[in-house]
């Protein structure tokens, strides 16, 4: 049983027709996150680029870069600019060709860092993937301390300038104190990790701010991690709304994955999808709002995982 509420009914995440449009709650301009893993490879043009609400076209609004990752045998394929999305040709052909079982899809309206394909999203570190809605408020004066608590093993890799790769590199120094971030990883110990990262951030520059749309020059640490077999998205102030099942799935009779999850909540436990994204998007799927500090994801057997402020499991 999930803990979040439902607010309405959107598409197939896993599959080509996922689409993002206005979200249901209004929100300050800021960055715009998305992402899916499933059990099945999925195409996702329409929800970058076609879509009346596509991230491209959100770009608009969103104008300081973009970056798409996706996984090919394992291995994660990263391609990302500083341009605008919607009038980037490379964009255009890179969201026509990505069918993947796990993508991390960011557009950035820059809050830290100039802009450079350095200081686009997502950002990636061996087979680990990292984009960031928000900002460490006060960032200028707590770098140095920051970058000084990321482990010398990953700030060697630090090559941009904003909050975003450091609260990466964060995240992966706490994960690397419970396991290698080379080895094998459980969804429990990539949440907790977050959450470390999270409350070290806010050791420093104080809490996150939980109105969306307040100034954005204060902390907001909404973010998806993965590392291509799990995912973790964490809502720290931005909004971030899930997906794992469908009103009803155009594909039932078709789909070699169609369980009765698919059209359901879990009762099992396991899911055949889990997208993440900043909006609601259009189509069949039930979406669920994550609150500030929640965390949902899925381990590498697709089962579900939900997590209350401070990393407590409430599956």
């Amino acid at each position: 049983m999930s803990w979040a509420r439902p607010i309405g009914v959107l598409p197939c995440a896993s599959r080509a027709g996922a689409v993002l449009r206005a979200s249901l709650v209004p929100t300050a301009p800021m960055c715009r996150l998305f992402g899916f893993r499933s059990v099945i490879n999925s195409q996702v043009h329409r929800s970058l680029v076609s879509a009346d609400n596509a991230l491209g076209v959100q770009s608009r609004r969103h104008p300081d870069g973009w970056g798409v990752a996706y996984y090919v045998g394992g291995a994660p394929h990263l391609i990302k600019s500083a341009d605008q999305a919607m009038t980037d040709q490379i964009f255009q052909r890179v969201s026509g060709v990505v069918a993947s079982d796990t993508v991390v899809a960011h557009i950035r309206r820059a809050t830290q860092g100039s802009l450079s394909p350095l200081n686009s999203h997502p950002f990636q570190f061996g087979r680990w993937i990292f984009a960031h809605n928000g900002n460490v408020t006060g960032f200028a004066t707590v770098r140095a301390e920051l970058l000084a608590r990321v482990h010398p093993t990953f700030r060697r890799f630090v090559l941009g300038e904003t909050d975003s790769e450091l609260l990466f590199y964060l995240v992966l120094t706490h994960l690397e104190r419970r396991a290698s971030v080379h080895q094998k990883v459980s969804v429990d110990d990539l949440a907790a990790a977050a959450v470390d990262a999270v409350a070290e951030v806010v050791d420093l520059v104080g809490p996150i701010c939980p109105d969306p749309l307040g100034d954005p020059n204060e902390t907001y640490l909404t973010f998806i991690v993965t590392n291509g077999e799990i995912i973790v998205g964490h809502q720290g102030g931005k909004p971030l709304f899930y997906s794992t099942y469908k009103r009803q799935c155009p594909d039932r009779d078709a789909c070699p994955s169609f369980s009765a999850e698919c059209e359901r909540a879990t009762v099992s436990g396991f899911v055949n999808h889990l997208v993440l994204s900043s909006e609601p998007l259009h189509g069949e799927n039930i979406w669920l709002e994550l609150e500030v500090g929640q965390l949902v994801g899925v381990d590498e057997r697709m089962r579900l995982r939900q997590f209350e402020p401070g990393g407590s499991s409430a599956a």
